[in-house]
């Protein structure tokens, strides 16, 4: 198992707060995350939006996500550095790598079942192109709505 491990950092801060000091927040991030050796794969600002309750008296924030690739004694600094910063409301850090390990392996398993099912019919293990196409074009479901002959609210 390697070291690295990838996480999801996400802090508010508050929404009258300047983009210098918004860059000085990232900027002690990125401090924290070059000092253990790691790397911020990406960094969204997801703007200003309304808090689930009110926070120090305030009930909208600025929302961050940093998406981090880095040993897991960078999550305790990290979390030291975001609790004393007044700029910062609120931090959550979430590693997210075995969520996505999960989902790769629960994805390969239904391929590996619907290929199971395709040979047990005597069909090739992968959809030809004409069957992707031909599953495109049924949308019956979408269009039409009822069917001839049904009535909502069942047979009365």
């Amino acid at each position: 198992m390697s070291d690295v491990r990838q996480y999801e950092l996400v802090y508010i801060v508050p929404p009258d707060t300047t983009e210098e000091q918004l860059a000085e927040v990232h900027q002690q991030v990125a401090t924290v995350v070059e000092r253990f050796g790691a790397t911020i794969e990406r960094t969204e600002n997801w703007g200003r939006r309304k808090l689930a309750y009110e926070i120090s008296r305030q009930r909208e924030g600025v929302y961050v996500l940093e998406v981090i690739n880095g040993p897991s004694a960078m999550t305790a600094e990290l979390d030291r550095r975001l609790r004393v910063l007044d700029a910062v409301i609120r931090h959550l850090i979430i590693r997210v790598d075995e969520e996505i390990t999960v989902a790769e392996r629960a994805k390969a398993n239904r391929k590996a079942a619907m290929a199971a099912r395709r040979t047990r019919r005597g069909l090739p293990p992968e959809p030809t192109e004409d069957e992707r196409r031909r599953r495109e074009g049924d949308d019956d479901d979408l269009e039409g709505g009822l069917e001839s002959g049904f009535r909502a609210g069942g047979d009365r």
